[in-house]
């Protein structure tokens, strides 16, 4: 069981944004983790993941980042349409300012075990862990299907940022994902390689984009099992170093 929460931050750019929060049961410090959406919305899915991840102690902050073209936003897996708006109007700087509200609302829980602080993220929100990675000093970061750290018909990526990673990165790709292909999870891999940072880089050769998410037609259970607890292992064993 967990103790949630919704809640509303101030973000430095004057807006505010809302956020989901998952407490793990008792009052013991527990560790913090980040909890980046995918292109849907803070949903269900994540709002399990938060809860899931409370059941393994950790304090789990989901923030809205969808906050300045809309409030509460959710969105079926069956209409990426309706995301697109919201997506587009996504820009780094404001996404900064975000997973700075995030981190701060985290650091202030009363419960917090400070300087233990790790992320999560999926899909869009695997590309915002990792950047949350090179601003804040985590202990960890994990990235699902991160579209757009690499370049993409979308954007130019976040490559230039894995110089700044503060502290290891899990990343887990789909095989059979025809969004983000071979050669981006390679440019990826040999960015971090290039500046020396830690990282693990784990492919299901028969997963899609998508295979975690138990709502989506895409959803591998066989993949999704084993990269949890790869995912628990990962964070407590940087959590403990």
């Amino acid at each position: 069981m967990a103790q949630t929460q919704s809640l509303n931050l101030p973000v430095s750019d004057g807006t505010s944004m809302g956020a989901f929060i998952a407490r793990p049961d008792g009052d013991s410090a527990a560790p913090g983790i980040l909890v980046f959406q995918e292109a849907f919305g803070v949903n269900a899915h994540i709002r399990d993941i938060c809860g899931r991840l409370a059941g393994e102690g950790f304090i789990a902050l989901a923030p809205e980042l969808y906050h300045r073209t809309g409030t509460g936003v959710e969105i079926r897996y069956d209409d990426f349409t309706s995301a697109l708006p919201h997506a587009k109007a996504l820009t780094d700087a404001g996404l900064e300012a975000d997973v700075r509200a995030a981190h701060k609302a985290l650091a202030a829980e009363p419960r917090l075990d400070q300087g233990r602080m790790v992320s999560i993220g999926f899909c869009m929100g695997g590309r915002i862990s990792f950047l949350a990675d090179a601003l804040l000093s985590l202990r960890a970061s994990v990235s699902f299907y991160g579209g757009g750290i690499a370049p993409n018909p979308m954007g130019p990526g976040i490559l230039g940022r894995a110089k700044d990673l503060h502290a290891p990165i899990l990343m887990f790709w789909g095989g059979l994902d025809k969004h983000i292909g071979i050669d981006q999870t390679r440019a990826v891999v040999d960015a971090l390689r290039e500046a020396k940072k830690p990282y693990a880089n784990v492919e299901f050769s028969d997963a899609d984009h998508g295979f975690f998410c138990d709502a989506r037609p895409s959803y591998n259970p066989l993949a999704a099992k084993h990269a949890w607890g790869l995912t628990l292992a990962f964070l407590r064993t940087h959590l403990e170093g």
